[in-house]
């Protein structure tokens, strides 16, 4: 092999130093000596939560149920959102390994190249619709909202978010330490001069409602949030130390940093009339604090899609198995740019409703698979001869793909919930809880009684 000397640029930049293996492990197990603490996962984590959507989500329920009201709902769905992800987040510090690969003891060697699909190509299209989400409003704050600008800040945002997941773990581990305690700050100084303007909590409390939406609705919509985002989550998680650190670290993130961001929200949004509702940086424009609310719009939409640009990376090395993640980091991220600049931001609601539909489904079979299945004993990749497919989990996932299809608008199937917000609101939660039971009711069904096969594991396979 040629020395790094020898190496063309061209050739160090896609790849890196190749003759040291990629310090993410695309394609292993994370080995024990690069584990990470608590603080290093929860804050990559909350990095990737602090999203604006959101935001939106807190200043429309809020409207809709009042404020008392929504923090119930709040802490409900939260509750749910959190102990699910920070169950994948423990399956994946257990075995440290990504969702896709999570997939492939769950779904097959081919079977998995679907997760790939799902997991990576809906990431590089989520890429893509975000990028305008902060080049748009920071074109606007500097007076220069022009179609050449802003398609030259849209390069120029696209390559910074790129820049953090071309480094990978380590590069959004800095940035995210960085951002999440100022955005902690600036949300906390939002709420309060909001709590003042309105005349105090009393104010915050005694809003009108707008009415039309129950608690079963507002708790799905809470949950819908971020539940397809939160199926990624096992990305990062696999780095955690132990399980317990993986759990606790899903759970700050998803229930305490997620239910912060939706209380910011809901504030915002009782106390000010901006579109879209609740959407920081135009409260804090409000607020005479413009340039802050930019800053903070610039850290939150970068935490968020340097994940998304980590996700499609990781996604590609396993759908090609090749053990190097940053050539599909910069191709998927190239896709996503072009895609912000032909405009693909006004699909952000349509892109949302297919990212409940079709992602949080294979969440439900990889856990129903590891705790209710291999009950946590996992072996080793190395020591698995994994089927082609495997039918048992491909079938739970179409089972909850279908539901969730069919049930999008519905708390439950059959019971129709207010479209406050555009877009499937049960269709996560119902295509989740689907796939669960399925997994399991096929596993036990068809594959423990031999009607249709597994994965062969050595008899003296080393368990995780």
């Amino acid at each position: 092999m040629a020395t790094e000397d020898d190496t063309p640029a061209w050739r160090r930049f896609v790849f890196g130093d190749e003759d040291l293996p990629d310090p993410d492990y695309p394609l292993d197990h994370v080995p024990g000596g690069e584990r990470k603490g608590l603080v290093s996962i929860s804050a990559v984590l909350l990095g990737f939560v602090f999203f604006a959507g959101t935001l939106w989500a807190g200043a429309e329920v809020g409207a809709a149920m009042g404020f008392g009201p929504m923090l119930t709902a709040m802490a409900a769905g939260y509750a749910i959102l959190g102990i699910y992800v920070a169950t994948l987040c423990g399956i994946a510090a257990k075995a440290g390994l990504t969702t896709v690969l999570l997939a492939r003891y769950s779904f097959g060697s081919w079977g998995a190249k679907f997760a790939d699909l799902i997991l990576g190509g809906t990431q590089v299209g989520w890429f893509g619709v975000t990028i305008p989400m902060v080049a748009i409003p920071t074109a606007t704050f500097f007076g220069l909202d022009t179609p050449t600008f802003t398609a030259a800040l849209i390069l120029l945002w696209g390559v910074l978010h790129l820049a953090t997941a071309y480094f990978g773990y380590e590069g959004m581990e800095t940035l995210s330490l960085v951002a999440v305690p100022i955005l902690v700050v600036v949300g906390l100084l939002s709420i309060y001069i909001a709590v003042q303007d309105v005349g105090g909590l009393s104010g915050l409390f005694g809003a009108s409602s707008a009415g039309g939406m129950g608690f079963a609705a507002a708790v799905t919509i809470v949950v819908g949030t971020f539940i397809s985002g939160g199926t990624q989550a096992p990305n990062w998680a696999r780095f955690a130390s132990s399980t317990r650190v993986g759990f606790w670290a899903g759970l700050i993130a998803f229930l305490v940093g997620n239910g912060f961001l939706f209380l910011s929200g809901a504030v915002g949004g009782s106390v000010y009339d901006v579109t879209p509702a609740g959407d920081l940086y135009e409260v804090l424009a409000a607020q005479g604090l413009a340039a802050v609310g930019l800053l903070a719009l610039i850290l939150n939409i970068w935490t968020t899609n340097d994940n998304a640009a980590y996700a499609f990376g990781v996604a590609g090395s396993e759908a090609f198995e090749f053990d190097r993640k940053r050539p599909f980091i910069l191709t998927g991220g190239a896709i996503g740019i072009v895609l912000a600049l032909v405009g693909a931001d006004s699909l952000l609601i349509p892109w949302l409703s297919t990212l409940g539909q079709y992602v949080p489904p294979l969440g439900g079979v990889v856990i129903a698979d590891f705790l209710l299945c291999w009950r946590m004993r996992v072996p080793k990749m190395a020591d698995v001869r994994f089927a082609s497919v495997r039918w048992t989990g491909v079938l739970a996932y179409v089972v909850g793909a279908a539901v969730a299809v069919l049930t999008a608008g519905q708390v439950v199937p059959g019971l129709a919930a207010p479209q406050v917000i555009p877009g499937p609101v049960g269709a996560a939660l119902n295509g989740l809880v689907a796939a669960f039971i399925a997994h399991v009711a096929f596993y036990y069904l068809l594959e423990a009684n031999g009607i249709v096969g597994g994965h062969d594991v050595a008899s003296d396979a080393e368990r995780l």
